[in-house]
Parts: C-alpha cells; structure tokens; sequence
C-alpha cells in the first residue's frame, strides 16, 4: 500500500504523457484525477496507522549501489514527519489537479500540463519519504526539473523562458552545496542511511557537524527560497495560475524544510548553525514582507508572502521548535494554496 501512494501519480503521469494522444483531454483528466485521489486516500490511512497509531513503515526495495563501505539501497521509510507532509502534499495536489480542469479548459496542451503535474507530485512524495539521503536526493532533483517544464509550460515566451531559467540555476547552486553536503556526510559518518548518522552525531566533532548543517542548510536555502537564494520565487509566477499555487506555495518550497527538520538530530548538535538559521529565517520573514507591501501584481505579492511564511518556519528550526515549524509547514501549504 505505502509503494502505490508512490507509483500512482507517476503512473499517472507517465499515462498522460506517452499515451496523451491515445487517451485524449477527459482521459487525461480522469486518470490523473483518480490516480492522485486515491493516493491521498491511501495517505490518509497511512496517517492513521503511521502518525495516530505510532508504527513507522520502512521498506526496503534492494540494492543500488554497492561499493566497497559505500552500500546505498532503495529504501522508503514513512514516519510521522512523512505523512503529516504527505497529506499536505496530496491532498493539495489532488484539488489542484481537479481545478485545473476548468482552469486550462480552453488550453490545446492539457495532457503534457497534467503529467508534469502528477511528476511533480509523485517526486515530492520520493523526496519525502526516502529511506537515506541518496533516495530523498533522486525526488529533490525531480521537483527540481519538474519546476522548470511547469515555470516554462508557456515556453513560447521570454519572460517564462528567464523565469524558468533562473529558478532552475538558483536551485542548482543550492543542490551543489548540498551534494557536497552529502559528500561530506559520507566521508565523516561512512554512511548515507538516516537511522547510521543520527545514531552517531553525539560522537562527532562540532566543527565538522557545522560544516555538514552549513552545506544542508545552503541547500534548503535555495529549495526553500530563503535569503540570499529567493529571487527566482516571485519569478516564477510566469507559470499558470495552478502551477503557482501547488509549486511555489504549497508543496516545493517545503522541501528545504523538510530536509531540515529530517536533520534536526545533526542540527541539534551544532549551535552555531541553529543560530545561522534563526538569523536567516528572521531576516527572510521581515525582508519578503515589507517587499510584499510595494507590488502591484498579486500573484508577486502571494509569492513574497510565501516567502515570509517560510522565513517564520526557518526561524522555528533555529529556535529547536521541530514541532512549531512542521505545524507551521503543513498550515501554510493548505491557507496558501
């Protein structure tokens, strides 16, 4: 059950967009439709028995690599962190997706929109519920790529070609710090799985525990659209109208987020990057919103509203609030979209 909240939106993206000639609009609509309703109803079972009953999930698919010490396996692990962002995440995605039917009625391309669509969606949920940082990696480069076709979905466009162009290069930078981030993890810990690392933090020297938050934490900066990485933001807005509410207010930039508050064992050891994170996330949440007061398009204002929004949840991650920022995080993603 918990592998089919995953493989149903990709089926379905994969249906929509390889046999979109095939099945046409309303075929199109209906299997990207049912597929995501019924992975949020399947999320929504997880959550019982995952977040109310206590029982965390963990499935193992087999090995990927395996390299001398190097053993990473495809591994999906579902906490209470996984569903509580996985709600929000399908279940905003399954009513953006309805909405959309109306939305880009009179659109010729909607097959090619609703698979990148469910794309996007069924790479968050890898993103979100990874087993080690190698698998969480795979989804965080999807929504990456899936971010750009959608800010680009009007590709005819200069204006949405720079758009897509500079989220996509700002979140490269931000996926670069964290690569190396990740490098840096395996040279210390000689393991990439989450349960090995955060068995083994208390042990470590402080120094290199804040190098590996400092290169974490880039990453989630430029993911998250944090100062100084979150110009390309309000960029984005060029896409249509659904893109912007489940992409760049929803369900994307909380993957910053999430893969901080996954960290908080190594952040919890490191006060000088709690610290970082307090200033950034302080700073964000005032800057954003006195930029929000001078705009005049409203889908601009939205996008620095988010932005502030997420500077409040930086903020609670610097102050060791996990709680505060995961309410904070599944909150927004619903009033926002």
């Amino acid at each position: 059950m918990y592998l089919s909240i995953i493989l149903l939106p990709l089926l379905g993206s994969i249906i929509s967009g390889f046999m979109g000639r095939k099945i046409g609009i309303t075929g199109s609509h209906i299997i990207t439709c049912s597929c995501l309703i019924l992975s949020s109803l399947l999320m929504t079972i997880g959550f019982y028995e995952v977040g109310i009953c206590g029982s965390p999930v963990h499935i193992n698919l087999g090995s990927w690599i395996d390299s001398e010490i190097m053993s990473i396996s495809w591994e999906f692990y579902f906490d209470q962190l996984t569903v509580s962002l996985g709600l929000a995440v399908l279940y905003c995605s399954s009513l953006i997706h309805i909405y959309s039917i109306d939305y880009l009625s009179a659109d010729p391309h909607n097959q090619r929109f609703f698979s990148y669509l469910s794309a996007f969606t069924a790479g968050m949920l890898v993103l979100i519920s990874g087993g080690n940082f190698f698998v969480m990696f795979v989804g965080w480069e999807a929504i990456g790529v899936v971010s750009y076709l959608l800010i680009n979905y009007y590709f005819t466009r200069i204006q949405a070609n720079k758009a897509a162009i500079l989220a996509f290069t700002m979140n490269r930078q931000g996926d670069m710090l964290m690569s190396i981030g990740f490098f840096a993890i395996f040279a210390i810990f000689g393991s990439l799985n989450y349960s090995t690392i955060f068995t083994l933090v208390p042990y470590m020297n402080e120094i290199s525990i804040s190098i590996i938050g400092l290169l974490l934490l880039g990453g989630a900066l430029a993911k998250s659209a944090n100062i100084p990485l979150h110009s390309w933001l309000p960029g984005s807005m060029e896409a249509p109208t659904p893109v912007s509410a489940l992409l760049h207010a929803a369900t994307l930039v909380t993957a910053g987020l999430y893969l901080l508050l996954r960290c908080s064992p190594i952040l919890e050891y490191s006060p000088t990057i709690l610290l970082i994170i307090t200033i950034i996330g302080s700073t964000t949440a005032f800057f954003a919103a006195t930029c929000g007061l001078l705009q005049n398009d409203l889908k601009r204002i939205i996008a620095f509203s988010t932005i502030s929004q997420l500077g409040y949840m930086m903020m609670a991650i610097g102050l060791s609030q996990y709680n505060v920022a995961l309410f904070h995080t599944v909150n927004h993603s619903f009033f926002k979209a």
